[in-house]
């Protein structure tokens, strides 16, 4: 028996919504349709983050609290009025992906499960040129949210004295961002460079709070992630619902509301009352492009005093004068001996690999979780403290290791904890995990190359 369905007549167009009662949100109770509404009241706003953009589709299909996957290219099936564009990945594929331009065709994405929205750095008809740079501040556990804002107006200085103009939004998680429109002339290398340029003026400015350092293992405070400004890297845009329990969203500001501003206020419930008294503080962005010729000037000197490129994500092909994608601990050094031995953590019981792998390391790691969700692996860390209450103190916020992993077609997260800080006679074994998930379950691999391509080897 078919679902009900629930037909609106948005810009002209009728657009058909599925399922509209299915619960999206169980812990407040908000609907698909709720999800589509709330899109459709604030549709201007969301269109200027997201309009004649390729965008990749993030789709929850059962809600917020249930496995998503990114689907790239467009669905087969969709109405002739659908826009989409061919984009070319770095892996050298390509794929029509939807472009936005209207609140008909936004409404038509909700439907399909998007929750947030994730579009590309470009325009549908320039898309080798960003015309926008983004800038994540993302705090590693246990950083306070006013350190998070701290490094968000150091950010605003350095964007100001570098002449282009900065639009703040909170991140609907537990980062902020600051998009800056940009010229559409700087290929996505050249804007990765800009944003690595601005990421250590940054750190220099505010070394206590601020960090460009790629490695985890070197971070501290709040790390600004140059290469959400590579190519195929999306964000998630202003008006973005995030799949957090309480539904919040991620909200553009105005700059004198960023000190003090809480990012549980904007949510679902509260950004449309905001939106229709305040507007958008947002509004103009597309009329403020600057240009990057500043930022590369930075880039240029520090290259000249020997302050290079810093690492790509691990699945980008080698840039040339590219630091090693090893962690700093683990680098050979000399004569092309380690400059510590290490050891291969054991694996969980029942686990092949443990929280390194096949690698050595030097640093005494266990593993906690593998989940398909950050909350299910957030839940296992909990349980995991209760049964150690005398070593959770002793963790610095750096020890406690939360990485989203790459699966089939979407991302899973693991938990590691670092001992370093735990004296060794009270350090815990590792035990079997709190939460076991296998995202490669059911793959077969090729019988003529056993191994061949399977990522659980080395994860």
């Amino acid at each position: 028996m078919a679902g009900r369905k629930e037909i609106l007549e948005i810009a002209g167009r009728d657009v058909t919504i599925t399922n509209p009662d299915k619960v999206f949100f169980p812990r407040t109770g908000h609907t698909k349709l709720d999800l589509v509404r709330y899109y459709v009241s604030v549709a201007d706003g969301a269109l200027r983050g997201v309009r004649g953009r390729p965008m990749a589709l993030k789709r929850f299909v059962n809600g917020a609290e249930g496995e998503f996957f990114f689907q790239k290219r467009a669905p087969k099936t969709r109405p002739e009025w659908i826009e989409t564009v061919e984009l070319r990945f770095p892996s050298g594929r390509t794929a029509e992906e939807i472009v936005v331009p209207d609140s008909a065709q936004l409404a038509w994405v909700i439907n399909l499960g998007c929750i947030d929205l994730n579009p590309h750095p470009v325009r549908a008809d320039d898309l080798d040129h960003p015309d926008e740079l983004r800038v994540d501040l993302d705090p590693i556990r246990g950083v306070p949210w006013s350190q998070v804002l701290e490094v968000a107006m150091v950010t605003k200085e350095v964007i100001d004295d570098f002449g282009l103009v900065g639009w703040p939004k909170t991140s609907g998680s537990r980062g902020f961002h600051v998009y800056c429109r940009i010229e559409p002339r700087w290929s996505f290398s050249e804007v990765r460079r800009a944003a690595l340029a601005l990421a250590r003026e940054v750190e220099r400015r505010a070394p206590q709070v601020a960090t460009s350092k790629w490695w985890k293992e070197e971070r501290h405070g709040v790390f600004l992630d140059y290469n959400q400004n590579a190519k195929d890297r999306t964000v998630a845009s202003a008006y973005s619902v995030r799949p957090t329990p309480d539904v919040r969203v991620s909200a553009p500001l105005r700059w004198e509301e960023v000190p003090g501003c809480d990012p549980e206020a904007f949510t679902l419930e509260t950004i449309p009352e905001r939106y229709a008294r305040v507007g958008d503080p947002a509004e103009g962005i597309d009329e403020a492009a600057g240009s990057l010729d500043s930022l590369l000037e930075l880039s240029a000197e520090h290259e000249s005093v020997g302050l290079g490129d810093a690492p790509w994500p691990p699945h980008y092909v080698k840039q040339e004068g590219e630091p090693p994608r090893v962690q700093p601990s683990k680098r050979r050094q000399g004569h092309g001996k380690p400059s510590s031995p290490g050891a291969v953590p054991a694996p969980a019981p029942g686990k092949t690999a443990g929280p390194t792998g096949r690698r050595r390391s030097t640093m005494p790691l266990i593993e906690i979780a593998r989940a398909a969700t950050e909350q299910e692996a957030m839940q296992g860390l909990e349980r995991w403290k209760g049964k150690h209450p005398d070593v959770w103190p002793r963790l610095a916020p750096a020890d406690v290791l939360v990485d989203s992993m790459r699966g089939r077609s979407t991302t899973w997260t693991r938990i590691r904890v670092n001992l370093r800080n735990v004296p060794e006679q009270m350090r815990p074994a590792q035990e079997a995990l709190e939460v076991d998930y296998d995202p490669w379950e059911g793959v077969e691999w090729p019988q003529d190359s056993p191994g061949a391509g399977d990522p659980r080897r080395s994860s």
